[in-house]
């Protein structure tokens, strides 16, 4: 299933694509995708006829992060051997791991916030995991037994914040709206190998960023095993996984956002998002 939430914020309602692509609200059969609802939601939707439920339409209307606030925002750094490579950083012995601030999250096609005090806004676009079930002291052999499924993340990134501000990397990382999620939440079912998927980004229509999650040094089981060791993963956690190569930062000469890009991500079936930078 491809889960999504549609409306104006604060007010999305629970939505499934059927069969034919048609958003289906399927708000009379569960309150919402939460934390709290999102290890049970195929029980009530599993039989249900979509046909026969309300479509909303998807052209002009806003599309929501496909889950509700989660508890954790998490990340792995530098998990892409070509991505070390372009930033002249050894590949990690371990997972690298910090979070976001839960204010980031955003939906798809939400703009990317420009506050006067930045100088390097990047983009990354990320494969991210969804939890089901609470994960302490996981196996990798298990650890997929933990995952929903799965949604594009654009990692937004204020490079001298994060790099020239002292600190950890999550100064860099956790404006509001850094953390654009969506459209979709596709179930693990149809994605049978989440380490051959293509990804890419786009600024103004030109390619920035061209990937495949094969690169990834760390994949989904193990990032999912290794982060139980040292935490709770609680249900409906956001775990972005990292970037290709071609963020901002690695071009030469390095290449920032500014006011009124467009910045457009997507990963093969999992959707694409589309941004725009606006001043505040």
């Amino acid at each position: 299933m491809k889960l999504l939430r549609i409306g104006d914020i604060g007010r999305e309602k629970p939505c499934v694509l059927d069969k034919n692509g048609k958003a289906r609200d399927v708000s009379s059969l569960i309150e919402d995708f939460t934390p709290e609802t999102i290890g049970t939601v195929n029980v009530p939707l599993a039989s249900a006829d979509f046909d026969a439920l309300p479509e909303i339409a998807l052209v002009s209307t806003r599309l929501g992060a496909p889950i509700k606030q989660p508890r954790n925002i998490w990340c792995i750094g530098l998990n892409y051997s070509d991505h070390a490579a372009e930033a002249g950083l050894p590949v990690p012995a371990e997972p690298i791991l910090f979070n976001k601030a839960a204010g980031t999250y955003c939906g798809p096609n939400d703009p990317i916030l420009y506050s006067m005090t930045m100088t390097k806004l990047d983009w990354e676009v990320e494969l991210g995991i969804v939890i089901c079930k609470r994960a302490l002291n996981v196996s990798r052999s298990e650890a997929m037994d933990y995952v929903f499924g799965y949604t594009v993340v654009n990692d937004v990134s204020e490079r001298a914040w994060q790099m020239e501000r002292g600190g950890q990397w999550v100064k860099g990382k956790s404006f509001p709206n850094f953390c654009p999620t969506g459209p979709w939440l596709v179930t693990k079912d149809e994605v049978p190998d989440p380490q051959a998927l293509s990804m890419w980004l786009d600024v103004n229509g030109e390619r920035m960023q061209s990937g495949t999650t094969a690169r990834m040094i760390f994949d989904v089981a193990t990032i999912v095993s290794y982060m139980s060791e040292f935490c709770v993963l609680e249900p409906g956690d956001l775990i972005c996984t990292g970037t290709p190569p071609g963020v901002g930062m690695g071009k030469r000469p390095p290449r920032y956002l500014k006011p009124g890009d467009v910045v457009e991500l997507g990963i093969d079936g999992l959707g694409r998002q589309r941004q725009i930078v606006q001043s505040l």
